[in-house]
Parts: C-alpha cells; structure tokens; sequence
C-alpha cells in the first residue's frame, strides 16, 4: 500500500511533532474491451451507461468490429449521438443504408455506411480523443493482428468491422485490413496494453450459440433462424435492382436468386425441403462461428478481470432496427455483474 503525505495546505503542527500520514488511494484505471457481434453490439452502448450511472468511468476502451464502432464514439464524446442514430433505425432504413454490388471484393460496397460515419466522426484523430482508444483489424494475406491507435478515427472503425465478403477490405497505411474478429474478437490485451490496471470484456458471442458439439448420424438437424430473412431478402432484391438496370447481366438474374438461396423460388430448397441460406447468411454464419470459437480460445489465455455477458440469443445479427431491446440487454448485463465490478474495483485500490 502505498502512503502520501498531505500537502502543504495541511495544518501545521508543532517543531518535533510527527505529522500524522493520511492514506491515499489510487483509483485503478478500467478499461473496456468491446466485442464484436454485428447488430447485438448495440448492447455496448447499455452497457457504458449503465457503467457511468454506477459512477464507473472506463479510461481505456479497445474495440472490435460493431465494438469499435460504440467503443470510437464514445471515446470521441459521441455515444448519445450514436445513440440517437441507432435508435431511429427502422428495417427500411437499415435496408437504405446498404449499397450492394455485383463486383469488387464484398456484397456491399459500404459507401453510405461511411459518409454516415463520417458525419459524427469525421475531423477526430486517435491520439486526440478524451479517453485512450484502439480498434483491432486483421491484415489481409498475412492473417497479422493490426492494433489501431492512431489516425483517423473513422478509417479505423471502418478496418475492424469489413466482414470478409460483405464490405471490401479498407486501405490503411500500406496494409489491407478486414474484421478484427478473425483474430481477436474480444481485445482484452489490446485494453491493458493500452494503460488499464483492470479490464471488462463485454463478450457478445458467449450465448448466441451453445458451445460446439459433435452432432452425432442419429441426432436430427437444427433448423435454420429465420429472424433476419427480411434484411437477407432486401440484399438480394436490390442486386436483382442492379442487374435488371444493367441489361447485359440480365442473365445473370437466375444465378442471383440461386446464389442469394431465394425462398420463393423451388431450386432454392435443401434436400429435406427446407429453405436454402443466401450467401449472406452462410457467411455470416460462418463468421460468426469462427468468432465464437476463437473468443472462447482468446479469454481463456489471456481473461478479463470481469466479463459481462448479455442475454442474446433472441436478437438477430441482422436486427439493427431493435436497438433499443439490444441497449436494456446492455443495461440488464451490467446490473448483474455490478457487484463483481465494485468488489475488483474496491480491490484493487487497497492494494494500490
């Protein structure tokens, strides 16, 4: 424990009499470390409120894909402002806010999503912001883990959430960057390397999906989530939108519904009957259970001081349009780890 004397605006006591030495203690530093999750990471933003209203005020906060995205606007004072954002999405304005294409290296070509970025973070530099800020991305071919700590913020934002094959990789400082949850969904090392005495995690993966398993020949098959069919379908129909305003991929139309796994359409159907997955859905998927895998790898090794977990597996990862329900999952997470938080937070200041 360490002791300091009181200043010189102390009382004076007596020539030989021992002034008396007051402990001061040293409130650690939290950090936070926000997770990816697309949609459900609308959570985040419950949680830094519920947090602040405790009287918890993280100085470090290090993000991944929709965690960068929160974890960036709050660290540049803009979190109400996201806020408000994500709260006026309706399923017709998500829609309005993709850009699908047929060429180039992703689905959507991003465009709207960044000029909306840009009008609230547009002008803010890492090294400038209110609290100490990274977002991770990972370096396309060299698979490398890319910490982002300096330069424009939403360049930054926009590197860790590229989902491969949805949003083209983004060009930054020499390097091609996509979605940081190919290696590190959950930064809990990047948050204590950027300064935090103690780190929580908010962990978006963790109930999305029971652990994996070995579905053994006798066990039946789980079906499809049909809850972001709507969003699914609107990709695809404004594709359709494209081609049909270009004449000469007219015939391509046929091999766009069997790519996007059409419902309405009889080839698009599984051998059991049921509808077949779009590109997007098997993608995502495919990331999404990559991501909940190396997260459950990447905490054990390295774990947070505290995790919080909101309850999420009602909320789709298509569903922007909830966001309120995913920012009260956010707040109900953080009243259920309240009192692990103040307890490591108490701790650590008497051993400071």
């Amino acid at each position: 424990m360490r002791f300091e004397v009181l200043p010189s605006a102390a009382p004076r006591f007596p020539e030989g009499a021992v002034e008396p030495v007051v402990p001061r203690f040293r409130s650690p530093r939290i950090g936070l470390a926000l997770g990816g999750g697309s949609a459900r990471g609308w959570s985040h933003i419950g949680v830094i409120e519920a947090l602040e209203e405790a009287g918890i005020y993280p100085e470090v906060v290090a993000g991944c894909s929709i965690g960068a995205v929160v974890g960036g606007a709050y660290a540049a004072g803009r979190i109400a402002a996201l806020k408000d954002f994500a709260l006026s999405l309706t399923r017709r304005r998500v829609v309005g806010m993709l850009d699908p294409r047929i060429t180039g290296s992703g689905l959507i070509a991003g465009e709207r999503l960044r000029r909306r970025l840009a009008r609230e973070l547009d002008g803010f530099r890492i090294e400038d912001l209110r609290l100490a800020f990274a977002s991770v991305a990972t370096e396309l071919g060299t698979g490398h883990e890319v910490w982002l700590s300096r330069g424009p913020l939403v360049e930054a934002v926009r590197a860790s959430y590229a989902i491969p094959g949805i949003f083209p990789p983004v060009a930054l400082e020499g390097r091609l960057l996509m979605d940081g949850t190919l290696v590190n969904p959950v930064p809990v090392r990047l948050a204590r390397e950027l300064g935090a005495d103690l780190v929580i995690c908010v962990n978006l993966s963790c109930d999305t999906r029971p652990p994996g398993a070995v579905i053994r020949p006798e066990q039946e098959d789980t079906p499809l989530d049909e809850a972001d069919a709507p969003v699914e379908e609107a990709i695809e129909q404004t594709l359709e939108v494209t081609m049909r305003r270009w004449g000469r991929w007219n015939l391509l139309r046929g091999a766009s519904r069997r790519l996007m796994g059409r419902r309405r359409t009889p080839a698009a159907r599984d051998t059991s009957g049921r509808p077949s997955p779009g590109v997007a859905r098997v993608m995502l998927d495919a990331f999404n259970i990559t991501q909940d895998r190396i997260s459950r790898a990447r905490l054990a090794g390295d774990p947070p001081d505290v995790s919080i977990r909101p309850r999420l597996a009602e909320f789709g990862q298509f569903e922007f349009h909830r966001a309120a329900y995913g920012i009260d999952l956010g707040r109900q997470a953080v009243r259920a780890a309240l009192p692990d938080i103040r307890r490591m937070v108490e701790s650590a200041a008497a051993r400071s």
